[in-house]
């Protein structure tokens, strides 16, 4: 291996340090007690070496959550491939709580610590993991719309929100409340279940 090379693989096992120390910091603390000076301390750099691989605090946040979203995106993609669209819904949605129950600090950071970083990564590159996490949802809708098997007034990207929403409160409402008896699964499966095919046996309003 030539010096270059060498120089080059420093800087990138670096790179992963200030990120794992970063991440852990985030995870223990919230994104408000990371510094630059703090993380310096952390990885026993000056903090003029961690400006060298990450222009500011802002830009070390935001990679902790593209990566974030890319985890998500990974657990989402094998269910994405079951052909059967509401099949492929209770797999996605199944995928999507067992990853915020198994991997609550990663759920907690892109989801529950900055809500600036998800809205920027949201708005951003339509190719980046977020966007095509939610993509995965909407295609659902938009081929039970083009099966002619909903309404044609009805609005694939809303119906995917409105599922994203539910799965979110869910997750969230494990993390930060175990009291609630119902099983995440039990509680993802009724809400899958009210969305597909309404509230069981309501009845029309007397009048």
């Amino acid at each position: 291996m030539g010096i270059s090379e060498r120089k080059e693989r420093q800087r990138a096992e670096l790179r992963e340090q200030i990120l794992r120390v970063a991440r852990d910091m985030v995870v223990k603390e919230g994104f408000s007690a990371l510094s630059m000076r703090k993380l310096a301390e952390a990885v026993e750099y000056a903090p003029a070496t961690l400006y060298l691989h990450f222009e500011n605090r802002e830009a070390i946040a935001r990679e902790l959550c593209v990566r974030g979203f890319g985890e998500l995106l990974g657990a989402l993609e094998p269910g994405s491939a079951v052909a059967e669209p509401l099949e492929r819904l209770s797999v996605m949605g199944a995928a999507y709580v067992r990853f915020g129950l198994e991997h609550p600090e990663t759920y907690r950071l892109i989801f529950m610590e900055d809500p600036r970083l998800s809205t920027e990564l949201f708005q951003g590159d339509s190719d980046g993991a977020g966007p095509r996490a939610f993509g995965l949802l909407a295609r659902v809708f938009e081929d039970l719309k083009s099966g002619g098997r909903l309404a044609a007034e009805a609005d694939p990207g809303r119906l995917a929100e409105a599922l994203w929403a539910g799965l979110h409160g869910i997750v969230s409402l494990k993390l930060t409340c175990a009291a609630f008896q119902t099983s995440a699964e039990e509680l993802r499966e009724t809400l899958t279940e009210t969305l597909v095919h309404g509230l069981p046996g309501l009845k029309p309003a007397a009048r």
